[in-house]
């Protein structure tokens, strides 16, 4: 049986990434630490990530192949600019992301039971947000919160987390606002975690963690030219569908 080290509660220190499983479950590294800002940072700044079910310990991920997608080179259907055209949706950033968290926890997903967005979970992401290290983009209709996602900022690199929708096209078109907009900031990279037709369909595509770290310590270590804003809204429907 392959050893999974146990990180300290109180000072939790990442092995190497290259020690992460490569059989099923394909990426485990570490199990316990904490979720506290620092913790996280450093774990994200490394390509490591959290995700656990309620009543597990923490459980630390670094799987391969990886799952990524440069804002430069995001595809967009026809069908998805013929709907941005509609402005459906208004788009905005930071605006609600408890709201968002919590809908992306109580969002039913095919072969899962439950949610890994604990209680737990969703402190420890709401405190990286007031500490303005991670955000969410909204899809409104109206005054009602219909879609978005949530993720971490850290150099020039979004690291996405999860996403929800209650009416057609909502977080598509909220992910599509987040490519453009990181494209304009000059992001190198959205970590995208695993594969998924969905993100496939914005041309992510999957690298092996050997070239994955060695373009996330570069994007990582760019100070982006911009200061992602506080309370700030993306334009109406932040993707114009052009």
């Amino acid at each position: 049986m392959t050893h999974i080290p146990y990180l300290d509660d109180e000072s939790p220190v990442f092995p190497p990434t290259s020690l992460a499983l490569s059989e099923e479950p394909n990426g485990l590294l570490a199990v316990g630490g904490n979720l506290e800002p620092n913790t996280l940072f450093s774990a994200y700044s490394k390509g490591i990530f959290p995700w656990f079910s309620p009543g597990e310990p923490i459980l630390w991920w670094s799987p391969s192949p990886r799952m990524s997608l440069s804002p430069n080179e995001a595809h967009f259907s026809r069908s998805l600019k013929k709907l941005a055209r509609k402005q459906p949706f208004r788009i905005s950033v930071d605006q609600s992301f408890e709201q968002v968290i919590a809908h992306c926890a109580a969002a039913a997903r095919p072969g899962q039971e439950g949610t890994w967005i604990s209680d737990e979970m969703q402190d420890a992401y709401l405190t990286l947000h007031e500490l303005g290290i991670a955000h969410s983009i909204e899809s409104w209709c109206g005054d009602q919160l219909v879609g978005g996602l949530y993720g971490v900022g850290i150099g020039a690199v979004f690291f996405g987390e999860s996403m929800f929708s209650t009416q057609t096209g909502a977080s598509k078109l909220a992910f599509a606002s987040l490519c453009s907009q990181l494209k304009i900031w000059e992001f190198d990279m959205i970590d995208c975690q695993i594969h998924t037709p969905l993100l496939a369909s914005f041309g992510a595509h999957e690298i092996d963690r050997v070239e994955f770290e060695s373009r996330l310590t570069k994007a990582v270590d760019k100070k982006a030219p911009f200061n992602w804003p506080t309370n700030w809204s993306l334009p109406e429907c932040g993707f114009d569908g052009s």
